[in-house]
């Protein structure tokens, strides 16, 4: 029986992990978090353990931890928490699953295996099926981001009957530059399934696509700066929204510029 559709939109901050100097989870920081997210960034939704939290660099009992206190100090301050669950180990990602419907995640998400990876869309979906199986009750997200997992299959045809096969399937989280693609699984699918972009420095023209959100690293501190862009946007005023996406632009290259080993001036 399909659940009710997860009605997520806007922006979603995939949250730091916040680690002490020896390298062990710092819990403590994430009550403040949320607080930051929701009063300063005006963000009140999250992407917990994702690629922006490194989990699937942290350890399983790390991974409980984390997404636990998320959730417990995101309640009645959060619209929804969702959890990303992938890893390599189809039976941690089932525990990572179990354990976010037994602490109440608003939902659940996670990438394509990436070292023996499924041959084809079935074989993804059989995994998903798998995933979604032990946790009945919880809205199934897709994580999509080809570049870092190598898996490219074409998510309009991923998302083609797929609500038949998997009934608690909510979703994508698409993380990749094929806007055609995108385009595609929006003109087909923008009323039944959420479709939430994951290149913030792209958000704008996903947006104007018919993206429902975004979910992404910069939220956590451009938040204030891209629910401007989404109010203009939504207010007809395209220069302003233009403006406002070239702004982020400009810093993200600044980014990218400095993980190259770029100067910093």
């Amino acid at each position: 029986m399909a659940i009710p559709r997860n009605n997520i939109h806007g922006l979603i901050a995939a949250t730091f992990t916040p680690m002490t100097a020896d390298d062990e989870i710092n819990l403590p920081v994430i009550g403040p978090y949320v607080d930051y997210l929701v009063k300063v960034q005006g963000v009140k939704n999250i992407f917990v353990n994702g690629t922006t939290g490194e989990g699937i660099s942290l350890t399983v009992e790390e991974r409980k931890l984390v997404a636990e206190e998320w959730i417990k100090q995101g309640k009645d301050k959060l619209d929804q928490v969702i959890v990303h669950i992938g890893s390599l180990s189809l039976k941690e990602t089932k525990q990572l699953a179990e354990h976010a419907e037994k602490h109440k995640a608003s939902g659940i998400a996670v990438i394509s295996p990436s070292f023996i990876k499924p041959k084809n869309i079935d074989a993804l979906v059989k995994f998903l099926q798998e995933v979604a199986s032990a946790a009945p009750n919880l809205p199934l997200y897709y994580y999509h981001i080809p570049e870092l997992t190598g898996v490219f299959f074409n998510m309009e045809e991923l998302l083609d009957g797929i609500e038949k096969k998997i009934p608690t399937f909510q979703g994508l989280k698409f993380t990749s530059s094929d806007l055609l693609d995108f385009g595609q699984c929006v003109y087909k699918y923008k009323d039944k399934f959420a479709l939430l972009y994951g290149k913030d420095e792209q958000l704008l023209p996903a947006m104007v696509l018919g993206a429902s959100g975004g979910i992404g690293s910069t939220y956590n501190y451009f938040g204030t700066l891209f629910n401007k862009m989404l109010s203009a946007l939504k207010k007809g005023d395209n220069k302003l929204a233009r403006q406002h996406q070239f702004k982020v632009q400009d810093f993200i290259r600044y980014l990218y510029k400095l993980e190259a080993g770029g100067s910093e001036n």
